[in-house]
């Protein structure tokens, strides 16, 4: 039955597989691994022009590993899920310092790099190398889920269990990139979370929640959990010389390393904070509100403007971290995609009144 499954799936990929995906037309083991590492929790659209531009800024695996972190950052911004850039980084420095610079070959290996689950080692390995790995993200899941009909949400430990021998099952011992990359472009494309395409599906006819009216019931949805709501006003601190304050957050935690804006609780507290500076605000606006969602809880972030007066002698702001810089510059550094949105709304309020 496994190998039926996999001649179905292979000769489906042929006519309709996606083949000329930038990653695919050398598919180096570095170029694989940045891109399955974009991929995760990402859709190809969205993905390609960030591969392109990281590929243009880091060539290779040696040129990420010796770039400063704040660089690949910047480079990454937008992108979201930040952790992902930071263990890459990260990562290479230690395939360089253990493995002479070489992905490693070995599963073991690739997995005990940071950011490296067994699902993305045996991408890499597969698409790369042609290696026999099975692999299990979340369109594979959802692939199997629905083919053989598991119940359970597929991040239990049992679940994920069973998926896995079912994908080592399914896995086949010949064209085994074009299977690897034939499974993922199946979920991706046909066998989508909702509106499956069933009627274009070349296993459809032995998919048991397809013959049995159910495919959107499976796989199981995550148990529902509360998404806590938090609050921050975000100071968008301007000095005559057209420079906006900004504070590069610590290494880890959310937006880890990236550039952000000075936040306070309330507009109250930004006085205070301005005035323990010793930073005189001459103009004050508050700006609508935006809401951010993380994966885990929803912000909200209440922007306020402050035009600064003046910038008095002997006023450091190095203990916040934080440094007055160039507005018109500010894109080239690594903003999380809220910030940049207020940054860019600041430029264009800052081009109509000065």
């Amino acid at each position: 039955m496994s190998d039926v499954f996999a001649d179905r799936l292979l000769a489906w990929f042929d006519r309709h597989g996606r083949k000329d995906l930038p990653w695919q037309r050398d598919p180096t083991p570095y170029r694989v691994w940045v891109s399955e590492v974009m991929l995760q929790q990402t859709q190809v659209a969205t993905v390609i022009p960030y591969f392109q531009r990281f590929m243009e800024g880091f060539p290779d695996l040696a040129a990420l590993a010796a770039a400063p972190l704040e660089q690949v950052l910047a480079h990454w911004a937008g992108l979201g899920y930040y952790s992902r850039a930071r263990n890459l980084h990260r990562a290479a420095q230690r395939v360089v310092a253990q493995h002479g610079g070489e992905f490693p070959a070995a599963l073991e290996e690739a997995t005990a790099l940071p950011g490296i689950g067994r699902s993305t080692a045996g991408a890499i390995l597969a698409l790369a190398r042609g290696e026999r790995h099975p692999i299990l993200d979340g369109n594979v899941k959802r692939v199997l889920t629905r083919y053989h009909a598991v119940a359970g949400w597929p991040g239990q430990p049992a679940v994920e269990r069973e998926l896995w021998q079912l994908a080592e099952e399914f896995t086949p011992q010949r064209r085994i990139a074009a299977y690897t990359q034939a499974i993922m472009d199946l979920g991706a494309t046909l066998c989508t979370r909702s509106r499956p395409r069933c009627g274009d599906c070349p296993q459809a006819a032995q998919c048991r929640a397809h013959t049995a009216g159910e495919a959107t019931r499976y796989p199981t949805p995550r148990p529902r959990k509360a998404i806590p709501l938090r609050r921050t006003t975000m100071l968008l601190l301007l000095n005559p010389a057209g420079e906006l304050l900004l504070q590069q957050r610590p290494p880890s935690g959310i937006w880890g390393g990236l550039w952000s804006l000075p936040e306070c609780a309330d507009s109250e507290s930004a006085a205070e904070w301005c005035a323990a500076r010793g930073l005189e605000v001459e103009q004050s606006e508050q700006w609508i509100p935006l809401r951010h969602t993380f994966s885990h809880f929803q912000l909200d972030i209440t922007p306020l403007c402050l035009r600064v007066r003046s910038v008095p002698e002997g006023a450091i702001m190095e203990p916040d971290g934080a440094v007055w810089y160039k507005t018109h510059l500010c894109h080239q550094l690594g903003l999380p995609a809220p910030i940049k949105r207020l940054v860019g709304q600041l430029l264009n309020e800052f081009e109509v009144t000065r």
